[in-house]
């Protein structure tokens, strides 16, 4: 069994760290984080590769075990559950991850303000909540929603307008990613009201993965 110190460090390096090792071959790893936020991403990431998870509360953060897939290549339910942040999407049918084409799997949305365009800030605001609105409403989902830097306000400052279009697009299967850094710059990591709190790598990663993104 190897054992990552991560305490100290902030996503998404610890993540980065155990998907190094996991993808070197390891199967049996520990992973010390001192976040919530690093324990959920460590958590994703252990269903993912097919790996079981246990979480237990240790002395100043939590214990992050990674164990062999069971006989059926599916992940055993862990013996700990991550902290609750947020609001969870259910996972979409076809996630990029899961794609195998080289051209990727859908369309991705990248959110990096809580406006658009540069001129009126009041009509960039609207702009964007009509534009949210629409992409729930159109009939053509995107595969994952992803809000950074101050796009996270959207979805964590009370608009209930957006809220009920990023949960409408949420039960459509699209995966909602909001990046965890920025909630804590702006202080709104407690106010998240829609999607799941994620993390540079795995906001990259569905860009990267996704055959055409999409800013707003």
């Amino acid at each position: 069994m190897k054992t990552i110190d991560a305490f100290g460090l902030a996503c998404p390096k610890p993540l980065v760290l155990a998907k190094k090792e996991i993808d070197a071959g390891c199967t049996e790893l520990e992973v010390r984080v001192d976040n919530e936020t690093a324990v959920k991403n460590l958590t994703r990431l252990g269903e993912k590769t097919g790996l079981s998870v246990a979480v237990d509360a240790i002395e100043g953060g939590w214990l992050v075990a990674y164990a062999g897939a069971g006989d059926n290549g599916v992940s055993p339910a862990s013996r700990g559950s991550a902290p609750s942040i947020g609001s969870a999407g259910a996972a979409p049918a076809c996630t990029p991850v899961a794609c195998s084409t080289g051209a990727g799997c859908g369309y991705c949305v990248f959110v990096g303000s809580d406006g658009i365009g540069s001129g009126d800030d009041e009509l960039g605001r609207n702009l964007m909540k009509m534009a949210l609105y629409t992409l729930a409403e159109a009939g053509d989902p995107p595969v994952s929603l992803l809000f950074m830097n101050a796009g996270v306000k959207l979805v964590a400052g009370g608009e209930c307008q957006v809220a009920e279009s990023v949960a409408s697009l949420i039960e459509q299967g699209t995966e909602v990613l909001v990046c965890g850094t920025c909630l804590d710059f702006y202080g709104l990591k407690d106010a998240l009201a829609v999607g799941e709190v994620s993390n540079m790598y795995d906001i990259l990663e569905r860009m990267r993965e996704a055959s055409k993104v999409v800013s707003l």
